[in-house]
């Protein structure tokens, strides 16, 4: 329509030139004809996209009507349980709350409109909607929902539920998500009993937006509006509520286990992105209180797979005689995912922090080759970009697109990143945990940034406070890697402490940001986009949970736009790369360790697809279990 209508309009005015008795007349009708042809290519410009699925880049890989993903089998049987472990503790069933531990799991009863496929990076297909439409401005969206869609109390969830969801959350969720989600998404309203809309500010470019709404979790508006003082979302609470998912709540014994059972009434079960899914009658967590325990708990069958991610563990505790005789399998599967960004993070709020030669410093301090030969069996690689081993990773000198958008940034960021190649991680020598020559690098900066040391052999700075560092763990496994690295700084003139706190509290000071130093990873992803004003961002950097380090930057925030900006796949790459150059150079993190393998482990009755996705395992909903090979281990005595 775009090409044709310009066409007629040049010809429309030659006509009525062409005829001086009716000039005056043809000036009001010419400018009447330029109003409803500029209408008219408003609606050509406002065509409406109608489709069962989304993708922010190229074309969806299942086409409409699909029967089922790949990587599901079909006529995979139903039945059994799958048995899991958490360590730690758990007080509450509402998963959002801001107070104490939601338990394992809870929630995963909460359906969203759309789900991610796990062969794909970035592609949604309807789940409670069935379908959508946006304008190619993607100004706004309308969901159309299934009306077969049932929550497990047999009511229908409709597009009220979508709203009052969407409006619970920016009321009494997180704090830093609701403020981020009100400034995106200004309006939203019910256009039908099965058709919710969503506008999305101006003032904020539109990838993701759509994702966004699309996988937010809907409850039920009628159960938290019985009862709304005792049902709050920001309250812990035992009583999970109820979702639309495959699986209720069977029981919860707080700090023991935690047992879902399959609605045999779900609505969803025979819809094409469920086929195959979901195969389990029962799923239980077990509950032990540090990862020991929950070793021991695997090898007596008291849970049956798990997924490792101890190295000390994969390399020696493995010996015992299920895996000998081949009734507990050790599995390694590819991960497609980008690893998570890991690490020791730096406390960005924190005044002694702000020196960028004291983060420096204390980077110096940690031996990854040490640690990992000595205390990780050599099982891992050292993690040097957020975005590792993918095409989005900063390398070599900045050129091409990335260089311009570097050298856009003007002030915003120090000249040498232009010339420079990305910050790499120090190497040291494994023979000892002590690096003498990394040692005496991190003195000297701390002696340049004022950190000089004392009689007593400790740092001060020219008011007299000590440079002191509490590194905050929870669990055994971190604190053996964190008391070498202590002893290194201690060595430096760091008053560095390790401080092993249980979970409640360990989520407690984190979420108020009441430490220096914790191991964090931060989620990422092939298509990076609103998530990272959540992590990086300047708006929320003080008491946002996801962004442990307090960053807030200029130049971050503009990249970051940029990024959600991009239109062009290329594009967004060549904006990542700089994001992942400049995250690198501010050194608020001690980058760790990461694998490009899942390691698990499992006892010998669990199957799954001849093909597993690249990017989730699918353990929770496309495994299955053999219940002949399961009855045989139970009645020969190796499993209980």
């Amino acid at each position: 329509m775009k090409t044709s209508t310009a066409p007629q309009r040049a010809v429309l005015v030659r006509v009525i030139d062409s005829q001086p008795f009716f000039r005056a007349a043809a000036i009001g009708f010419t400018s009447l004809m330029v109003l409803l042809l500029a209408a008219t290519l408003t609606q050509a410009e406002e065509a409406v996209v109608k489709s069962y699925g989304f993708t922010e880049f190229g074309e969806l890989k299942y086409a409409e009507g699909f029967a089922h993903f790949d990587y599901v089998n079909p006529d995979a049987p139903k039945g059994g349980e799958l048995s899991l472990s958490a360590v730690g503790t758990f007080d509450s069933m509402n998963p959002y709350t801001r107070k104490g531990r939601g338990g394992a799991m809870s929630a995963d009863h909460f359906e969203s409109l759309m789900i991610g496929s796990y062969d794909e990076p970035g592609s949604y297909y309807g789940l409670l909607a069935e379908s959508l439409e946006y304008p190619e401005s993607q100004d706004w969206v309308i969901f159309n929902m299934r009306p077969e869609a049932r929550f497990s109390d047999g009511t229908p969830v409709t597009a009220e539920d979508v709203l009052f969801s969407h409006n619970l959350l920016l009321e009494q969720g997180l704090q830093s998500y609701a403020e981020a989600v009100k400034k995106r998404i200004p309006k939203a309203e019910v256009l039908g009993p099965h058709r919710v809309k969503f506008y999305f500010s101006p003032d904020f470019p539109r990838r993701a937006m759509i994702t966004q709404v699309a996988g937010t979790s809907v409850f039920s508006k009628a159960w938290y509006e019985a009862d709304p003082e005792n049902r709050r979302l920001d309250e812990p609470r035992l009583d999970p509520g109820i979702g639309s998912g495959p699986y209720v709540l069977e029981t919860a014994d707080v700090n023991q286990r935690i047992i879902y059972k399959r609605n045999p009434n779900y609505w969803g079960k025979d819809i094409n992105v469920n086929i195959g899914r979901h195969n389990y009658d029962r799923i239980r967590i077990e509950y032990f209180g540090d990862s020991v325990a929950a070793m021991e708990g695997f090898k007596a069958g008291v849970y049956t797979l798990r997924s490792e991610t101890s190295s000390k563990s994969w390399a020696t505790a493995y010996g015992f005689d299920a895996v000998e005789e081949g009734t507990v399998v050790k599995g390694e599967f590819p991960d497609g995912n980008v690893p998570a960004a890991s690490g020791f993070v730096l406390n960005l709020l924190r005044p002694k922090f702000q020196d960028p030669r004291v983060r420096e410093a204390i980077q110096l301090g940690y031996n990854f080759e040490w640690t990992n030969d000595s205390l990780q069996y050599g099982l891992f690689a050292q993690r040097h970009s957020f975005w590792q081993d993918t095409t989005l990773e900063a390398k070599g000198l900045p050129e091409g697109r990335e260089l311009e958008i570097l050298k856009d940034l003007g002030d915003l960021i120090d000249p040498a990143l232009l010339t420079s190649e990305p910050v790499m991680p120090h190497s040291s020598k494994a023979v000892r945990a002590v690096d003498r020559r990394n040692l005496r690098r991190a003195m000297k900066l701390l002696d340049e940034a004022g950190w000089v040391v004392g009689d007593d052999g400790l740092r001060r700075n020219a008011s007299g406070e000590l440079l002191k560092l509490e590194f905050l763990v929870a669990t055994p496994t971190l604190e053996r890697i964190v008391q070498p690295y202590v002893a290194n700084l201690r060595q430096m003139g760091v008053d560095a402490t390790s401080s092993r706190v249980d979970f409640a509290q360990y989520t407690s000071r984190r979420r108020e940001k009441d430490f220096d130093v914790i191991n964090f990873a931060y989620p990422k992803y092939l298509l990076p986009s609103t998530g990272l004003f959540q992590q990086f961002g300047s708006d929320a950097h003080e008491f946002s949970v996801f962004n442990p380090a307090g960053m807030a930057d200029p130049a971050v925030d503009t990249l970051i736009k940029a990024i959600v900006k991009s239109e062009e796949q290329e594009e967004l790459y060549a904006n990542v790369r700089a994001l992942d150059r400049i995250l690198r150079a501010k050194r608020f993190m001690v980058p760790t360790w990461y694998l490009d393998v899942k390691w698990v482990a499992y006892w010998d009755f669990y199957r799954q697809p001849e093909t597993l996705p690249i990017f989730d395992l699918g353990l929770k909903d496309v495994w299955w279990v053999n219940a002949e090979k399961e009855a045989a281990l139970k009645s020969s005595g190796a499993l209980r």
